[in-house]
């Protein structure tokens, strides 16, 4: 299992420029998901060839969203299960993400916060 931290780094190059036809700008959308990908613990471990690939994908991504071109939606989410989007994809490639200091993980003991335990506030209602 190859375990993974979050560490703030932003990793890859930009969203290329003028690849997209009549000097169209990348769709917002588009710009959100590279950026989540270049942020992602997942990009410690993109090679060259994986970002020419995920820029391909960029592509589709940004034809879908500005054409309203649905049917590019199952083979994005091929190309992103490829690089771990989600956490039955991460399982399968054998990647954990670990989890931040101010995310605690699954057995993390509940902290009961500011909850008023019930029997005290009744004994204060109840006089």
């Amino acid at each position: 299992m190859t375990e993974l931290a979050v560490d703030g780094v932003v990793r890859g190059a930009d969203l290329p420029e003028g690849v997209l036809p009549d000097g169209e700008s990348w769709h917002p959308r588009t710009v959100m998901w590279w950026e989540t990908w270049r942020r992602s613990p997942q990009a410690q471990t993109f090679t060259a060839t994986d970002w020419d690939f995920l820029v391909d994908t960029a592509l589709m991504h940004h034809v879908m969203w500005t054409k309203g071109r649905w049917e590019f939606a199952s083979e994005l989410r091929l190309r992103a299960a490829k690089f771990g989007a989600t956490p039955e994809d991460r399982l399968r490639l054998r990647m954990e993400v670990l989890p931040t200091p101010a995310e605690p993980g699954p057995d993390a003991p509940v902290d009961g916060g500011s909850v008023t335990d019930i029997s005290s506030r009744r004994a204060r209602l109840s006089g």
